[in-house]
């Protein structure tokens, strides 16, 4: 099997007001927002543009669901399809289907302590 983890691909948490967290964060840490929250650019060993997202959501999200935690890590992975298959054989939890968009391929577990974390096998060209 290839690579599993190449990066983590987004740090998504819970607050009572996204805009107003937003906003905080643009003024005192200087991130550049926007309505999804931040994009950070670097590249790979590779040298291949490559993003990391900074996210809040609402604190009435169902995103995380079936996760009770206020935060949610992404990471990029390669293969996505392939991964799902071996993770599901290894007996972890896949919630949900896999989605596919123009920016990535996406799926879901749930680590022992019931975090769910999203994998993304990114297009990073999608957003260049």
């Amino acid at each position: 099997m290839k690579k599993r983890v190449t990066g983590i691909g987004g740090i998504f948490f819970k607050t009572k007001d996204p805009d107003k967290t937003k906003e905080w964060y643009k003024n005192h840490l200087g991130l550049n927002t926007d309505n999804y929250g931040c994009t950070f650019w670097w590249q790979d060993e590779n040298g291949n543009k490559c993003s990391t997202q900074w996210s809040p959501f609402d604190a009435d999200t169902n995103y995380f669901s079936p996760s009770e935690k206020e935060f949610m890590v992404n990471y990029r992975v390669e293969n996505l399809e392939e991964l799902l298959k071996v993770l599901k054989e290894e007996g972890v939890t896949i919630v949900g289907e896999m989605q596919t968009y123009d920016y990535g391929k996406f799926g879901w577990i749930l680590d022992p302590d019931g975090n769910k974390i999203e994998l993304w096998e990114p297009v990073d060209e999608a957003f260049l």
